[in-house]
């Protein structure tokens, strides 16, 4: 159907169109172009750089366009160039009046900022979701004492739900970064043309706030050969830094299962684990390796922009591409989701968590920091007695609990020997055993940050605080998106020719 289409034609195509946009629209490259260029004609109109008599006519012909985009198999170009034929075929020549003042390089450069920011909104969305059951599991076990690994090796004891909370404070940073970069990437380069504008006084502020954009790109130069590709690779480093918490988190938990008697596993069955194909003993953490997988791939994909980006000239398109970028933003999404499912899949026991520690001796330092704290004896020489009980607790194979009384006298009194103090070790037999308590030591932390009750009670609280506020700055800014681009609509339905 050319331009000179029938009245009733038009009409049936307008109320498919607006049909069609209420179905939520797949907003793609098509997608945006067709709002720009709904926006072009309002205002362009409005402000008298087109002439009032074809608005109808450019109306209709977008309107068409965008309908025959919507049905299932139609063209749904995702360039200016593939674009404005259609417009041209819908409307006639005169339709491209729309371009002045217009360049691919703006416009591109354009739905490529809005696309990212809505791929941004959903990595949001899904990265408060994670960071919520993270921060749910770590109050179910705000007073589970687990062993705490450093090089790899049983450190110290911790609450379980202090080192989830630990997690989830690397997640609140991302969350941070995303909000920042949001705030970078939500601005529109529209009316910048090529790179140092057009003669043709386009109203930028209008044209951003009409599709949902906060502000615009101030400098021309900047919004499409600079500012276009700090973006993606802006949102890279936040996918890298999402990938990197997801690993670490998997590599802790993968731990476990290198020992005959974990106190932390996936759940069995289902997609979580799955059964060695000549091992009958073995059960894989399937969904642990997968993961793993997953954010090693997220990782890659993380690090394309910056490298596409490395030394090109500005104005290149190279780490500007809307399907590798948005594919790099949803594997982080994917790594979200699957780090969502593990935190629900965790069977945990505190009564082998509690048994590890007391077969160990991750209380030790506490023997040397009491010693200090209580009787002032120089950190480093209780270090030196307590450095020397483990030595022969290990030899002896004697565990904490067990540990002689009257040997710990002896040690003490071999590791002051010479320095002028007394040979007596000053603690009792209970406050030596109670020393060890690693259920003890977590509950008397004193630091701010801690584990101690009261310490996670306050954590728990910001945690829960901090996810509220950035769901409804999500919400909020949907809500921007969603109301900027409704009003458009019924702006641009003032152009359309009476029904």
């Amino acid at each position: 159907m050319k331009f000179s289409a029938l009245p009733i034609a038009l009409a049936i195509a307008v109320c498919a169109c607006h049909a069609a946009a209420q179905q939520a629209p797949l907003h793609d490259e098509f997608f945006w172009l067709g709002e720009i260029n709904k926006a072009t004609a309002v205002i362009n109109t409005d402000e008298g750089l087109l002439d009032k008599s074809m608005a109808p006519q450019f109306a209709a012909g977008i309107a068409r366009v965008l309908q025959a985009g919507a049905q299932q198999g139609g063209k749904r170009p995702s360039s200016v160039i593939t674009f404005e034929p259609l417009l041209i075929e819908a409307a006639g020549p005169q339709i491209t009046l729309l371009h002045a003042g217009r360049s691919s390089q703006d416009m591109h450069a354009t739905y490529r900022a809005a696309i990212l920011r809505e791929e941004m909104l959903n990595l949001a969305d899904q990265l408060n979701r994670t960071s919520g059951t993270l921060v749910k599991l770590a109050a179910r076990h705000a007073g589970t004492i687990v062993p705490n690994y450093t090089n790899g090796v049983a450190a110290q004891p911790n609450s379980l739900g202090h080192t989830l909370l630990g997690h989830a404070a690397g997640l609140e940073r991302d969350a941070q970064r995303i909000r920042e970069a949001y705030a970078r990437i939500d601005r529109s380069p529209m009316g910048t043309t090529v790179l140092n504008g057009t003669s043709w006084p386009l109203n930028r502020a209008r044209m951003a706030d009409y599709l949902g954009f906060d502000a615009i790109v101030d400098n021309a130069y900047d919004a499409a050969q600079i500012s276009s590709v700090d973006e993606p690779v802006e949102a890279g480093a936040i996918v890298a830094s999402i990938a990197l918490h997801a690993g670490a988190f998997v590599e802790d938990v993968m731990a476990q299962y290198s020992q005959s008697r974990p106190w932390m596993l996936l759940a069995e069955g289902g997609s979580n684990t799955y059964v060695s194909s000549a091992m009958p003993q073995k059960r894989n953490p399937g969904l642990l390796n997968s993961t793993r997988r997953d954010a090693s791939t997220a990782l890659t994909l993380a690090l394309g922009p910056m490298l596409q980006a490395h030394n090109i000239t500005p104005g290149m398109s190279d780490p500007k591409e809307v399907k590798p970028n948005t594919q790099m933003v949803r594997s982080a999404i994917t790594v979200l989701k699957n780090w969502d499912r593990i935190l629900n899949a965790l069977v945990i026991s505190p009564e082998r968590a509690l048994e590890e520690l007391n077969s160990d001796w991750t209380a030790s330092q506490e023997l040397a920091d009491v010693l200090m704290r209580k009787y002032k004896l120089p950190f480093r020489v209780g270090h030196h007695f307590a450095s020397e009980v483990v030595d022969y607790a290990k030899a002896k194979d004697i565990k904490p609990l067990d540990f002689p009384y009257a040997e710990a006298r002896r040690i003490y009194a071999d590791a002051v020997k010479g320095l002028g103090l007394s040979t007596e070790l000053p603690m009792s037999e209970v406050e030596f055993r109670s020393t060890l308590d690693p259920v003890a030591i977590v509950r008397n932390r004193a630091t701010v940050g801690g584990p101690q009750p009261a310490e996670m009670q306050r954590m728990l609280k910001a945690a829960q605080d901090q996810l509220a506020r950035q769901d409804a700055w999500i919400k909020a800014r949907r809500a921007r998106i969603s109301t900027a681009l409704a009003r458009l609509d019924a702006d641009f339905d003032k152009l359309l020719p009476a029904h």
